[in-house]
């Protein structure tokens, strides 16, 4: 079993790094211990962000800081008895959410968010998944007038980079969303993005494409990679498999593969929940209640809700304090139905904290290469970081410097 290429992992990044390479003549197998979208893939809120040009930076106003160390919010939780281990990653995102170094990452990510909704879609076509995508952006809602207005002149500021968006007072918003309550007063209605009515869906479908052009999908554990002379082997379910190139692509597991090759690579954790309602009243758009930093999305399984973000050993169990405390905010702006699972689904958000992904070779070992770290917008960036790190792999012309997205920032 011989290949040109094997991809570890078959989330979106995986899967669309494969499709990329194997659309420029690579023979490519990807490998993963689950099917594809069955990891971190599967639970987002399914939002392909163009609006979102600024990464999601650590705050930095002392009233809000206060109120997270409280650790009573909803869109940030924390185990305290975590917080220790966490500590030294949490101050190197603080530090990387300053305003010169945010305006660097903003600046290196933007070429990609300026392309995502054009590399899904040139996807979505030629897999023919066409029914999952809604073209009808997403709003964000507020409950405070103040809040409301700072963020429709925040809004405006935006324009710089090519978004379209529409200012809502309330009565606005609920002519696009007749069921919220009053609680809410109005919103930004945000048109470039679009949204996923299935994302774990979209992930198989683009697998199935990459199978049907002549791709190998196999099961193995990434942990069994070794280095041989001709490059690389792997131990999967049908046998051995070598390989010129590996990519890793593992998302929040990526560091099992790196820390024994001698790479320390700073890759926190995020984890967040979501659970599904019943369709009891129509809800036409996803929405994001900025009070409480949870996301409502209609998507084919019910009403998801999202969580914000809980710092917890990653391996921790289930804790449901943070999705009744969103799932409590939602009820008041919304009538969501009854729960339709008897647990929340728990995934693990993959975060550098520069906000950037890895993506490149591995400077210490010809023919390794990563493509991971994507944070909250692995679903939006997986084409393109996809596209990126295949050109590199080839020897094309990429469509951006890579140079902000190497290994070796963190040298």
């Amino acid at each position: 079993m011989n290949c040109d290429t094997i991809v570890l992992g078959a989330g979106i990044i995986g899967v669309c790094t494969a499709l990329h390479l194997q659309a420029r003549g690579r023979r490519v197998t990807l490998v993963d211990l689950k099917e594809p979208g069955e990891g971190t893939s599967f639970g987002n809120a399914g939002l392909i962000e163009r609006s979102s040009v600024v990464p999601y930076a650590f705050p930095r106003e002392f009233l809000r800081l206060l109120r997270y160390g409280l650790n009573r919010e909803s869109d940030v939780r924390y185990s305290p008895s975590y917080l220790p281990t966490a500590a030294p990653w949490l101050l190197s995102f603080w530090r990387q959410s300053a305003p010169k170094p945010l305006a660097e990452s903003t600046r290196a990510l933007q070429p990609l968010i300026e392309r995502c909704v054009l590399e899904h879609d040139a996807l979505v076509e030629q897999a023919g998944l066409g029914r999952l995508i809604r073209a009808n952006g997403w709003i964000e809602v507020f409950r405070c007038p103040r809040a409301l207005r700072r963020a429709q002149q925040e809004a405006e500021a935006m324009r710089a980079y090519g978004l379209h968006f529409d200012l809502l007072d309330g009565a606005q918003l609920r002519e696009r969303e007749p069921n919220l309550s009053g609680e809410v007063c109005g919103g930004v209605h945000w048109l470039d993005p679009k949204t996923v009515s299935d994302p774990g869906n979209l992930v198989k479908g683009y697998a199935a494409l990459f199978a049907l052009r002549g791709g190998q999908v196999r099961k193995g554990d990434a942990r069994s990679l070794r280095q041989s002379p001709e490059g690389w082997q792997l131990l999967t379910a049908q046998g051995l498999l070598s390989a010129r190139e590996v990519v890793v692509a593992l998302g929040p597991e990526s560091n099992e593969i790196l820390q024994p090759l001698g790479y320390r690579i700073p890759l926190g954790i995020k984890r967040g929940y979501h659970m599904h309602y019943a369709h009891d009243r129509e809800l036409r758009h996803s929405l994001c209640d900025t009070r409480g930093g949870y996301v409502l999305a209609p998507m084919e399984q019910g009403i998801r809700l999202t969580t914000g973000i809980e710092f917890a050993a990653p391996d921790a169990p289930v804790n449901e304090i943070q999705l009744n405390r969103a799932e409590a905010l939602a009820r008041s702006i919304f009538p969501l139905g009854r729960r339709l699972e008897a647990q929340p689904w728990l995934g693990k958000r993959p975060c550098l904290p520069d906000m950037r992904p890895v993506i490149g070779p591995a400077p210490q070992h010809p023919g390794l290469w990563f493509n991971f770290g994507h944070a909250h917008h692995g679903l939006t960036l997986g084409p393109v970081s996809g596209r990126l790190l295949a050109e590199m792999m080839t020897g094309e012309q990429p469509f951006t410097d890579p140079a902000p997205f190497s290994v070796e920032r963190f040298a």
